[in-house]
């Protein structure tokens, strides 16, 4: 039987690597590889940093300061923007004309100038502090969400210490960049909010909330949460600062009153209004939780308590 004649075809090139073929693992299909890189880079740089652990810093990325030695801040268009808002919701500054608007934002222009002085202090002393610990990787490491504001106070306050310091940014549909005071190294940027949710919690053993918004609120709650639920095999000491904000924005005990939350849920968080105040109950909660001496454990050390990061196990 013959067989009709067709030409030879050319050859073939090689078929991309599943790992580098774009198309694919920017599709629904490679979301699992996507996800798993948000966990594995970040822990291999961890690891070659020496970072064990980390104390957390959040707080409004909505204000920018232009000129830090005039206390100037500038409203950004949305939390994390790279962009300014608009010129009539900016604090008017000296001899401008104001409308009642920029009169609320002058005088939240004012606040946050000093929050951001009091989150670079903060992270100053603690930076200050963690840097004298021994051993051989580095503790409580200052960590920011890596935006402006309050985020970059902290970052900015461990960098003017001598320490590293970790900004956790994200990807957000419009420009927004880093700040420029966090260590390079580990300088991060996330996809996915609940991978960069988890390098929050999973290192963190202390929390400090600065005033802000929604992320803020959002970022707080969760830690909260897996405290109050015992989720961590931890303890995180949480400092909630500036007392008279957010007295105005959440009643908590409110939630006691009403039986939302139990009266010993109380005992979850601490309020401050000073850097030494903050200070003070940050060394404390990490002295007593995580630097006293520990009953032997009942199995062997694993190679993770060895290398690090100190990530939190979980019950259940």
């Amino acid at each position: 039987m013959s067989h009709p004649q067709h030409p030879v075809p050319d050859p073939l090139q090689h078929a991309p690597l599943a790992y580098e073929d774009e198309h694919f693992i920017n599709s629904p299909d490679g979301r699992i590889f996507r996800i798993l890189a948000e966990y594995s880079e970040p822990l291999a740089r961890f690891r070659k940093e020496r970072v064990q652990d980390t104390v957390v810093f959040f707080g409004s990325a909505r204000f920018i300061g232009m000129d830090a030695a005039e206390d100037q801040m500038r409203l950004l268009e949305n939390t994390g923007s790279a962009k300014l808002a608009p010129e009539e919701e900016q604090p008017a500054f000296d001899g401008e004309e104001t409308s009642e608007l920029k009169k609320k934002r002058t005088e939240a222009a004012i606040e946050m100038a000093r929050y951001y002085e009091d989150a670079r202090t903060l992270a100053h002393m603690m930076a200050t502090w963690a840097m004298k610990l021994p051993g051989r990787r580095n503790r409580f490491v200052v960590t920011s969400g890596g935006g402006p504001g309050i985020m970059e106070a902290a970052n900015r306050g461990a960098t003017e210490a001598g320490a590293k310091t970790i900004g956790l940014n994200i990807a957000l549909p419009f420009e927004q960049l880093p700040n420029p005071w966090i260590t390079p190294e580990l300088n991060f940027q996330f996809h996915y909010f609940f991978m960069r949710k988890y390098w929050f919690a999973y290192l963190a053993k202390a929390l400090v909330v600065f005033p802000g918004g929604f992320g803020t609120l959002d970022e707080m709650f969760e830690l909260l949460t897996l405290a109050q639920t015992r989720k961590l095999a931890k303890q995180i000491t949480v400092v909630i600062y500036g007392r008279e904000y957010w007295s105005q924005v959440i009643n908590l005990d409110v939630l006691v009153d009403k039986g939302a939350i139990a009266v010993k849920d109380r005992d979850l968080f601490q309020f401050a209004d000073t850097p030494e105040e903050a200070f003070r109950l940050l060394v404390e909660g990490l002295t007593k939780n995580h630097l006293q001496p520990q009953a032997e454990p009942a199995t062997p050390p694993s190679v993770e308590d060895f290398v690090g990061p100190d990530i939190a196990k979980t019950r259940g």
